[in-house]
């Protein structure tokens, strides 16, 4: 038996093996001596089982995390000394030898039983002895079995599986990109896929009329809790659909995956369609948590003549919160502290007293007529919070934020429930102010709801199109469009953002000969695989569930990267680096 080096795995291991001699192999996870008699406990990549050995020497020098052989016999542990969080609780091995196959020679960085304990920068750095903790390696292996069973649930929905390169050309699709210089063509340089928008349009032109791929996308952003440098999605694309088609697809998708691996409760099936205006005007936001009973009200008509100088010339978007009028002062100086943390300069609210009267600061600037007012809106017990801007976007974006600290605030947000929404019909433009020009408010190759005759309008930032978002608990879980394949009309979106005819058709001349051969319409979407972990796994980052992720601020402290060229490499790349960043 000199070659073996399992007789089984240690999760296969139950009463049935008593009296039977085995081998095992794993790491040492830890060592005890009680009096003479010794333990080892075993880890393999499945579950940990108990070593004992009366031979004192046989463990000595071993040190944790070193990888052995053990040869021997199993029995049956004392019923007093079962474990029951173990798969092998009721089972040891008697050892009768040992083998060191790899001797652990450093001093751990972190116990393995509490790694998640430890510093993230540190447990990135040592990634791989993070991942002998059994609850991080769960994660990965949850990680393939949801990737399974997409695929299948793909292929049984007739798509095709395809992969597009990795190395490509530079495109303007909202994020910055990451760039490539090549060798052969000193100068010019290629760039990594913020997403194979263009690749996939061109599997529907030659004919491939249902596409999918588990695609990796690359965005030089910052990260934040939902968004790394690096991340995968399910990308997929249809032919001759119109976009109830693929969102019923994608609805499907996320219904079946959820329900296999999750064990909450979806708020609604079908999902709620939501229109982005609809989404900005009740919640603040084109992410809504709709687990959060709160909505956000205009109160601007209401108080439209108001002698409270804050609120004037301004929008006045309020919340109502049931049931916390009384409340103790130092609960509403949290929000106020809030408030300000997010920029507001401050947050008025008012208390339905139970005397049937208004009670706060903004009370007294009231008239009978809007006091009457608000408190038709109200009950008693009730507190409504007053959030105002002369920008309706702004008012809109803090109200937003308001209103999920407040239903985090008041437990309104149940964490066993998953409140999956459509958000569609988004602006096709938006105006950036400190630009001050118009950009693509999602994805630049959707179609408008009226094609070409959109573009004809006096007003860009009322055109809408055919885009939409999966949401779920406050986290955008997929987007997607369909696609606009008409020439002259892709090419004028682009002009209106600022390109020029020429660098449009420079830029885009694949998509736009391509299309110039008979495009059918098409359209798809891309559900994060990284976000559907997290949420099945309630992991707060989706470093959590990506094997090798950079840390929060974009290093690779495992492999040392972003890291510096030699003079020979960038020479042969024609780059000369005139400084280093301070």
């Amino acid at each position: 038996m000199e070659n073996c080096y399992h007789t089984t795995f240690c999760e296969n291991l139950d009463a049935s093996w008593i009296g039977k001699e085995i081998i095992m192999s794993g790491w040492v996870e830890s060592i005890r001596d009680h009096g003479g008699v010794l333990f080892l406990d075993l880890r393999d990549t499945t579950e940990v089982l108990q070593v004992v050995s009366n031979d004192d020497t046989l463990f000595k020098g071993l040190a944790k995390e070193s990888v052995v052989k053990v040869h021997g016999m199993i029995r049956k542990r004392g019923e007093d000394t079962y474990n029951e969080k173990l798969k092998t609780g009721e089972i040891e091995l008697l050892a009768s030898s040992l083998e060191v196959l790899s001797s652990s020679l450093h001093e751990l960085p972190f116990e393995i039983r509490s790694s998640r304990e430890a510093g993230e920068d540190v447990r990135l750095k040592y990634r791989y002895l993070d991942m002998r903790n059994k609850k991080v390696k769960d994660i990965f292996l949850l990680r393939h079995e949801v990737l399974h069973f997409l695929r299948n649930k793909m292929y049984d929905l007739g798509f095709t599986e395809i992969q597009t390169p990795i190395l490509t050309a530079s495109s303007p699709e909202g994020a910055r990109d990451f760039v490539v210089p090549s060798r052969n063509f000193k100068g010019k340089f290629y760039a990594l896929p913020q997403a194979p928008q263009i690749y996939k349009e061109l599997l529907m032109v030659g004919g491939i009329s249902k596409y999918f791929q588990i695609a990796p996308c690359f965005r030089d952003e910052d990260a934040r809790k939902d968004r790394t440098l690096e991340f995968y999605q399910l990308d997929f694309e249809m032919s001759f659909v119109e976009e109830e088609d693929v969102l019923k697809v994608g609805e499907e998708i996320f219904t079946d995956v959820f329900q296999k691996f999750s064990s909450k409760e979806f708020l609604s099936i079908p999902f709620p369609r939501l229109t982005y205006q609809e989404a900005m005007k009740k919640y603040g936001t084109d992410k809504p948590d709709l687990r959060n009973p709160l909505i956000i009200e205009d109160f601007s008509e209401i108080l439209k003549n108001t002698t409270f100088k804050p609120f004037q010339n301004s929008y006045i978007k309020g919340i109502i919160v049931k049931d916390i009028g009384d409340y103790p002062n130092s609960w509403f100086n949290e929000i106020v502290l809030f408030a300000n943390r997010i920029g507001m300069p401050g947050i008025g609210y008012l208390t339905y007293q139970s005397d049937g009267t208004l009670k706060g600061p903004i009370d007294k600037f009231l008239s009978a007529e809007e006091r009457k007012s608000l408190m038709q809106k109200m009950k008693e017990n009730s507190v409504l919070f007053f959030i105002a801007n002369q920008s309706e976007n702004v008012a809109l974006k803090f109200a937003g934020q308001v209103r999920c600290e407040l239903g985090r605030k008041c437990n309104l947000i149940d964490p066993n429930v998953l409140a999956f929404c459509i958000v569609k019909d988004f602006p096709m433009f938006s105006y950036d102010e400190e630009k001050r020009k118009l950009e693509f408010c999602h994805n630049p190759f959707s179609l408008p709801h009226h094609g070409a005759k959109d573009y004809e309008t006096e007003d860009p930032l009322s055109i809408l199109a055919y885009q939409y978002d999966f949401v779920c608990n406050g986290f955008e879980m997929a987007s997607g469009a369909i696609r606009n394949h008409d020439i002259d009309s892709l090419i004028k979106g682009f002009e209106m953002v600022g390109y020029q005819k020429e660098e449009v058709k420079e830029k885009f001349s694949s998509i736009l000969t391509a299309f110039s051969y008979g495009a059918p319409p098409h359209g798809g979407m891309a559900p994060g695989l990284d976000r559907i972990l997290m949420l099945l796994l309630d992991e707060p980052n989706l470093r959590e569930v990506q094997a090798f992720p950079t840390s929060a601020s974009g290093m690779d402290y495992l492999m040392g990267s972003p890291s510096t060229l030699t003079n020979l490499q960038l020479k042969e790349l024609g780059i000369v680096v005139e400084g280093e960043e301070e």
